[in-house]
């Protein structure tokens, strides 16, 4: 959200491992319309979590210069994602009594209030609580029970949980930068809005957002997110590989891939060569195209096979009637589709936002979809609460109380 030049104006803030980049969206009668961006290099984050804050500060407010520039509107609040090997997820069940046997609003936030109700560390906070399905008596598979008649109401949620401390960090970070956070959200689950078609979700699909730290997962079934996962391989280790293979600069590393790269060596002409950097001055090397492809397939290959080996670990492997669509600025590789197709014996695509206006051409992109997907977050959350400055100090009261609490037991 920001100060308003017509419609509502909403701002997803895409704090990212290799780039932070803000998009402005516009609520229209028609839907939303990106009519700003802006990105800056990412220097103080490592796998999904901030661990230089000055630097990050920095890079957030060069973004968000851009953005106000090009949209022409003040920015105030930010829909901001959040990843990172700290994220772990699991299922819950509430059940409340109906009183007056309709199922009203209080009832409903009753029953998800109680799902939530689990024992968590002390260092970690609940992010999102999703509905899964909610069964009245006996009638199980229902999605919007408000209104119906029943002597009990039961409710089966995903709950997702992240460290503290990097989410702090994070709203800490937005805060430095001038700005206030409207929420933070699972980057699958903002990835998920702007590149999932609601047939996917509900025949069943799994997301797969190749960040530059880390590979997020998040897995759909019958229209409700059923599992979500982290794991801490992203663009960042292809771009390592290259670096190390080559004997490169890490930016010509970044580069090389960007330029030449390609997932799979069987797409790759034999006789094409490249030029590449050498490290400290010495004269430039030309090698053959398809030696960089060896160094980066076998990594490649290493992230759907554990993409894959968490599917089946889960048992959704039969469960996946679109397949996997696959999205996130590694994506971009040629290749990607076809060589996670064949390690994972499922219908793969490549997806970029869809179901926006505005600046259509410039987003439409794999690059652009959890910095999109905060965007129609936040449209579809506009009544949901503020994290500021002094949530932040009661996130650290709670903390603490949980502490004494603890203490106390011991001694």
């Amino acid at each position: 959200m920001a100060k308003q030049r017509g419609g509502e104006i909403i701002v997803g803030l895409d704090i990212g491992t290799t780039k932070i980049c803000a998009i402005v969206g516009e609520l229209t009668d028609e839907g939303i319309d990106i009519i700003g961006i802006g990105s800056h290099p990412s220097r103080g984050l490592r796998k999904g979590v901030v661990v230089n804050i000055e630097s990050t500060v920095q890079s957030i407010q060069r973004a968000i210069d851009e953005a106000e520039a090009m949209a022409g509107t003040e920015i105030t609040h930010v829909y901001t994602g959040i990843a990172g090997g700290h994220i772990k997820s699991f299922g819950g069940r509430g059940v409340v009594a109906l009183k007056d046997r309709e199922v009203r609003d209080a009832d409903i936030a009753r029953v998800i209030e109680q799902a939530k109700t689990v024992n968590i560390p002390v260092d970690r906070e609940v992010i999102h609580v999703l509905p899964q399905e909610f069964i009245v008596d006996e009638q199980s598979g229902i999605k919007e029970p408000l209104g119906m008649t029943g002597a009990r109401l039961e409710a089966r949620v995903h709950i997702v949980t992240g460290a503290v401390t990097s989410a702090q960090n994070i709203v800490k970070c937005a805060n430095r930068g001038g700005l206030n956070v409207a929420d933070i959200v699972l980057q699958p689950l903002a990835s998920s809005e702007a590149v999932l078609t609601e047939e996917e979700k509900e025949l069943g699909v799994c997301l797969v957002d190749i960040g530059g730290g880390t590979t997020d997962i998040a897995i759909f079934q019958n229209g409700s997110i059923v599992h979500t996962a982290v794991i801490a391989l992203g663009g960042h280790n292809l771009t390592n590989d290259i670096a190390m293979g080559l004997r490169t600069p890490m930016e010509q590393a970044e580069r090389i891939k960007q330029k030449h790269g390609c997932a799979l060596t069987s797409m790759v002409d034999k006789q094409e060569m490249i030029e590449v950097p050498s490290v400290g001055g010495r004269e430039p090397r030309v090698m053959g195209r398809q030696i960089l492809t060896e160094i980066l397939e076998p990594r490649v290959e290493e992230i759907f096979q554990l993409v894959h080996h968490e599917i089946e670990r889960n048992g959704f492997s039969e469960l996946l009637a679109s397949g996997v669509v696959i999205t996130g600025g590694s994506t971009l590789l040629p290749g990607m589709p076809e060589l996670a197709e064949e390690i994972m014996g499922v219908p793969v695509r490549r997806g970029v936002p869809r179901g926006i206006g505005g600046l259509v051409d410039v987003v439409k992109s794999p690059v652009y979809a959890t910095g999109v997907g905060l965007v129609v977050y936040g449209a579809k959350n506009l009544d949901r609460r503020m994290f500021r400055i002094r949530e932040s100090e009661n996130v650290f009261k709670k903390v603490k109380r949980r502490m004494g609490e603890w203490l106390q037991e011991v001694f």
